[in-house]
């Protein structure tokens, strides 16, 4: 029998019900089972969703990268938030300098770091959870293990500095000394007793004369 074609009484046979295609509705459930709603208002959606295609591409990883900024460095929104980054940059900046000038004293002088001081900077840095809770906003304080890690790493640094600065200091003495010494010279005497003899500009003398006293 054909479908959809006029009859000669002038009726139209109806179409036949097309067979609705079997759809597996589980995948689906599943999936959307690992989304979680939030409600935002429409304001901060549409500023957040600008935001989020500019530093990731997906909501859920903006998100994550944000919090991750603001748990690793230990900002807490109650605070102002210009008072605690400044304070971090502070500290980052001590910490940057003072490997910065090992770093030059290490080309400088040949100087070889410590193996606890490279142990402590890549190997023994605390290891990031892959496991993400949602947990409501509380007021937390730094991680104890990154508190301790940080004050290990400093500790390492300040002491390498110190050793670094010690050797330094070492071997300008030496040098001012064998420069000391190269100037003095024997004169012998006929008539009397031998004696040494500096021969140094006054100046630098001076000089050297106020260095060992500072030292």
């Amino acid at each position: 029998m054909v479908y959809g074609i006029k009859c000669p009484l002038g009726q139209i046979l109806p179409q036949p019900l097309k067979t609705l295609k079997k759809y597996d509705t589980n995948t689906k459930i599943i999936e959307m089972d690992n989304f979680f709603t939030i409600r935002f208002r429409r304001a901060t959606a549409q500023r957040f969703k600008s935001f989020s295609k500019k530093v990731s591409g997906s909501h859920s990883e903006s998100i994550e990268q944000i919090i991750d900024f603001f748990e690793w460095h230990g900002f807490l929104l109650a605070e102002k938030f210009k008072k605690g980054i400044g304070r971090e940059i502070l500290r980052n900046r001590k910490r940057t300098d003072v490997v910065v000038a090992i770093i030059r004293d290490i080309e400088k002088h040949r100087t070889k770091p410590t193996t606890a001081m490279l142990e402590l900077l890549f190997e023994r840095s605390p290891k990031k959870e892959n496991a993400r809770t949602i947990k409501p906003y509380v007021k937390q304080k730094r991680d104890p293990q990154q508190e301790a890690f940080i004050k290990k790493v400093e500790a390492a640094i300040a002491m390498e500095c110190e050793n670094t600065n010690l050797k330094i200091e070492l071997k300008q003495n030496r040098k001012d000394i064998k420069g000391l010494l190269d100037s003095i010279h024997l004169i012998n005497s006929v008539f009397g007793k031998s004696r040494l003899e500096l021969d140094m500009d006054p100046k630098d003398f001076e000089r050297l004369k106020q260095r060992i006293q500072k030292g």
